[in-house]
């Protein structure tokens, strides 16, 4: 008999840093999963992302047998980390924590293209740029 999928979750862990804890443990404890075993795929996976936020999207099957699939770090840390801040503004349209390059942001949506709906990497960059600008950034050229 084939492969049943009885559960698609997605949660985010950081790169290389996955334990058995919560969001992993609780996510898919109630699924029979081997959390250990996904913890040491992960991190193996991960480990020259370490310290990133990366989404993951984990198919579980009827025997218990689970695959997984990395996607692109959120641009919301991408353009934390290009722009060397802690974290974004709490009323982005009076104060402006940061700033980010045009440069900038063709790199990170160079690296979130294959996870975005954008037909070409200068839209991709376009939508990089509102997401930027809602947390408080300045693009400059």
């Amino acid at each position: 008999m084939a492969k049943q999928v009885v559960a698609e979750i997605k949660v985010q862990i950081t790169g290389g840093q996955a334990t058995p804890a919560p969001p992993v443990g609780t996510a898919l404890g109630p699924h029979g999963v081997n959390i250990g075993q996904f913890v040491q795929q992960f991190n193996e996976k991960t480990k020259d992302m370490a310290g990133t936020t990366i989404p993951v999207v984990i198919t579980v099957y009827n025997d218990r047998s689970f695959e997984f699939v990395t996607k692109s770090p959120p641009a919301a840390v991408l353009l934390k980390q290009a722009a060397q801040i802690a974290k974004g503004s709490g009323s982005p349209k009076a104060e402006k924590v940061g700033t980010v390059t045009q440069d900038q942001l063709i790199e990170i949506a160079k690296t979130k293209f294959e996870d975005m709906n954008a037909p070409n990497v200068e839209h991709a960059a376009r939508t990089i740029a509102g997401t930027a600008r809602s947390m408080g950034l300045q693009v400059v050229d």
